[in-house]
């Protein structure tokens, strides 16, 4: 028997170590806010579309927020496992941009109509779409650091697919068919996404 206190490992850098504090309970939580939020918009874009006026505008606004909400969920995932790899510049770069994006979704569906289209909002809102190419570079690093194991690894590359996918066909198709796609591409791609963060949270905890 000795008194001699066991010494801190020195080979895993204070980054990572710090990064295993998430518990399983609150990557469930955080994958169901994904989840929830991702449902919300897609049940407006089922029953409204993306392109409106009037209430269903606003809903959509709201409900978009919702989902922006549920990004944010993802985000804190991917920035307390470090899913990146060692550097959080990117994901704290994309929080600050997809802020901004929530904002605008929060003022757009709140403001008075004659204040929606003002000039200063549309900075705002140019943020929306810069937020989501955000999310695809960092599920292009997700799959290469190769933190996250299984489908989770993957899935990302999945759930950002969606511009790639809906937009096209928005254009060569119309409106009626693409809102069809995009609504069932975010029930694929991020709320499945958040349920399989809900259902397999060991998946994205950094392994020892």
């Amino acid at each position: 028997m000795t008194t001699t206190p066991a010494r801190a490992r020195t080979d895993v850098p204070p980054t990572l170590r710090a990064a295993t504090g998430l518990a399983e309970g609150t990557i469930r939580r955080l994958g169901l806010g994904l989840t929830v939020g991702t449902l919300a918009w897609a049940a407006s874009i089922f029953a409204f579309s993306t392109v409106n006026e009037g209430v269903p505008e606003r809903i959509g606004d709201l409900t978009g927020l919702a989902f922006q909400l549920g990004v944010f969920c993802l985000l804190a995932v991917q920035f307390r496992t470090r899913a990146t790899g060692p550097s959080t510049v990117l994901l704290k770069v994309e929080a600050v941009i997809l802020g901004i994006a929530s904002v605008w979704s929060l003022l757009h569906g709140v403001l008075p109509s004659n204040l929606q289209d003002a000039a200063w909002l549309i900075p705002m809102d140019i943020c929306w779409p810069l937020s989501m190419l955000g999310m695809m570079v960092i599920a292009i690093k997700i799959a290469v650091a190769g933190r996250w194991r299984g489908a989770l690894r993957w899935w990302p590359l999945v759930a950002e697919s969606w511009a790639i996918i809906t937009v096209p066909c928005a254009v060569l198709i119309g409106d009626s068919v693409a809102r069809w796609v995009g609504g069932f591409h975010l029930l694929i791609g991020y709320a499945t996404l958040g349920a399989l963060l809900a259902l397999r949270p060991h998946l994205v905890q950094p392994q020892d």
